[in-house]
């Protein structure tokens, strides 16, 4: 009797994988590589969540779940090639992201941002070539604007615990030779505006200092 009983469970147990449990394996991968994918994109691994939302469209292509997260990565993916002029790599991307997610807004938007922004490099390029190295120039002479500041609040924060009002004569002397940086490469940041928008002086007839002026304080 026990050894009919065990036939005819081992039959139903058949029966069931050949039908329903199949059918629940596959959401269950498909489940689990969604809620990995879910889980890369919410850490910002973007990379990683893409490889997680194909292998869910590998084993259910029409699911929504995996294709609607592998058009947010792929945009995300897009959003960072942008961010560093890589134009091409994000367009790529977007055109990756239309194609499972064709009515996704941010997809039209992110592809007018880049359009706008390709046009626009290739005028400051004709503008001014060497913008770069200028731009790269200037925002290591603000990075060194931070460190005086920190230095006054470190000079305020010591005046709290000693008293000592030479302290403050010290955060008020640096805070004056911090104005006056700024105040110069406010002109130098002008200037910088100048050539990209009109070119060097030789082209727009403007009266603009040369790109050389356009150093990090010393």
């Amino acid at each position: 009797m026990r050894t009919i009983c065990a036939r005819v469970l081992c039959a139903l147990a058949l029966a069931t994988a050949a039908t329903g449990c199949s059918g629940g394996l596959t959401g269950f991968i498909v489940d689990q590589r969604n809620r990995q994918g879910d889980l890369a994109l919410g850490n910002g691994n973007a990379k990683e969540a893409l490889l997680e939302y194909r292998l869910a469209i590998a084993v259910d292509a029409q699911d929504a779940h995996a294709r609607a997260g592998l058009a947010r990565a792929e945009i995300a993916l897009a959003e960072g090639a942008f961010e560093h002029s890589k134009f091409e790599d994000a367009n790529a991307d977007l055109a990756v992201a239309a194609k499972y997610d064709p009515g996704n807004v941010r997809v039209a938007e992110l592809r007018e941002a880049v359009d706008q922004a390709r046009v626009k490099r290739e005028i400051v390029l004709s503008n001014y070539p060497t913008y770069k190295e200028t731009g790269l120039e200037l925002r290591k002479a603000y990075a060194q604007l931070k460190n005086q500041s920190n230095a006054i609040v470190t000079t305020l924060n010591r005046f709290d615990y000693t008293y000592d009002s030479s302290a403050l004569v010290r955060a008020i002397t640096a805070s004056k030779l911090l104005a006056a940086d700024v105040s110069k490469l406010t002109a130098r940041l002008t200037n910088y505006r100048q050539l990209v928008e009109a070119g060097s002086p030789e082209k727009s007839g403007a009266p603009l200092a040369p790109a050389a002026s356009l150093l990090p304080l010393p």
